[in-house]
């Protein structure tokens, strides 16, 4: 074996065996972005953009001219990808007195905070649902993505149709109001539109009222013997990022995949050096992405006091 002190034997034979305990790690904990969020393909550029176009009015009886129609802008949403980065620094008496195998904890405690990171981000969207948040992307139309004034580019009313917030604490008549709510929703010009609920989003202090939810047979808390309409209709989705212990998300897992993204714009990558003068060994996981939705149709978020 080399002379400890050389540094081929500190940097060259350490590094893949790193590497590899920063990877393993990584891959092995649990990650939520895969299951809720479309991967668009990256552009090559530190910021993204995504515009509507809006549907067209329903057809008129013809009367021998055809009505022509035209279509409206809609909203703009501009992603930009944000730069996270994390270290480790070791003494390298530390490294060769080591005892107790404490090294190699290190790197793998690295991937862990990266993967923490990136869950607490993906989570982000629904922590912040009911108010504005520019952290990763900008709106044009300038409002919550749960939130009951959405607007629209064209003349029609928003009267019906545009809210996507409630405030009623998770229960079976609760998502049956929300139900009726989505299935409501109206496009930019206040045409009815297809949304299929199917998935709820919940904290785990809401699980148990989730899952009599959608596993009673019969309705949830009453004596009656009526069949609860709830029974399998929904994916539960428990999710502990979630930082509200009574906020629920009720979406069409369909629609909710063609609008809400995520991108890498450099995945996360991890890298060793040894400092020359100080004979320090560092460790360094580096990472780049964002995420952002681009229509609210696709969810109702309860947002509960």
């Amino acid at each position: 074996m080399p002379v400890p002190h050389r540094s081929e034997s500190f940097g060259d034979l350490l590094d893949p065996d790193f590497q590899k305990i920063f990877h393993n790690q990584f891959e092995a904990l649990p990650d939520m972005i895969p299951q809720l969020f479309g991967s668009p393909t990256d552009n090559g550029r530190s910021t993204m953009t995504w515009s509507e176009v809006g549907t067209l009015a329903e057809w008129d009886q013809f009367t021998n001219t055809v009505n022509y129609q035209s279509q409206t802008q809609g909203y703009d949403v501009t992603m930009t990808h944000v730069e996270f980065a994390s270290g480790v620094q070791i003494e390298r008496t530390l490294f060769d007195d080591d005892q107790y195998n404490i090294m190699n904890q290190r790197p793998a405690d690295l991937a862990t905070s990266a993967q923490r990171t990136r869950q607490t981000h993906a989570a982000r969207v629904f922590n912040n649902a009911f108010s504005v948040d520019n952290f990763f992307s900008n709106h044009s139309e300038g409002v919550a993505m749960c939130s009951d004034s959405h607007t629209t580019n064209t003349s029609a009313s928003t009267a019906t149709g545009f809210d996507n917030l409630t405030t009623s604490a998770l229960s079976a008549t609760a998502v049956s109001a929300a139900r009726i709510q989505m299935v409501g929703f109206r496009g930019d010009q206040a045409e009815r539109m297809v949304v299929v609920p199917d998935e709820i989003i919940i904290p785990p202090n809401l699980f148990e009222e989730a899952w009599e939810i959608n596993a009673s047979r019969g309705k949830v808390d009453t004596a009656n013997n009526n069949r609860n309409v709830h029974e399998g209709a929904y994916d539960i989705i428990e999710w502990n990022y979630l930082s509200d212990a009574n906020n629920w998300f009720l979406n069409d897992s369909t629609m909710r995949k063609n609008h809400l993204h995520w991108v890498d714009r450099v995945p996360v990558e991890f890298a060793f050096a040894e400092d020359l003068d100080t004979i320090i060994a560092k460790w360094r996981g580096y990472m780049r992405y964002a995420n952002a939705y681009t229509n609210w149709r696709w969810t109702l978020g309860g947002q509960v006091s």
